[in-house]
């Protein structure tokens, strides 16, 4: 499960060092491709094949899902992390997440997210009161 928050750096060659506690899980190879918000999802190569049969059901007479499954499948770049746990991320990706030297990764159980670390500090300031504050269940069956 991959969680927490990391603070890694973009090098000159647009690679970052994975987390070390992410590690283990993505080191037989990861996705990334576009996310919402502005962000990149990371899954391991099993998490998306996984993700990858679920979203191939949805019905091709929908134009929604075939959008969605446009923009989401062709920015995704499969990646195997070097030995010190680097990893390539593509210019096109790079350049959809604003990424900039200073970047914010966090593990949202399933998968990583990589976020420029200005976007994230405005997201998490925006979201942190409604979180403190929600009054409604958001999650069937959470609390």
């Amino acid at each position: 499960m991959l969680l927490g928050t990391h603070t890694p750096k973009l090098d000159e060659k647009g690679r970052i060092i994975l987390p070390a506690r992410f590690r283990e899980e993505l080191q037989g190879g990861l996705v990334i491709t576009r996310g919402q918000e502005n962000c990149l999802f990371v899954f391991s190569a099993a998490e998306f094949s996984s993700v990858h049969d679920k979203i191939r059901q949805a019905p091709l007479t929908s134009i929604d899902a075939r959008n969605y499954l446009r923009v989401f499948l062709s920015g995704a770049s499969d990646e195997l992390p070097d030995k010190q746990g680097r990893v390539t991320v593509p210019a096109a990706l790079r350049e959809y997440a604003g990424l900039e030297k200073d970047l914010v990764v966090i593990g949202v159980g399933s998968r990583a997210e990589i976020w420029n670390s200005k976007a994230w500090a405005q997201y998490l300031s925006k979201q942190e009161t409604s979180f403190a504050t929600v009054a409604t269940e958001v999650i069937p069956g959470l609390f």
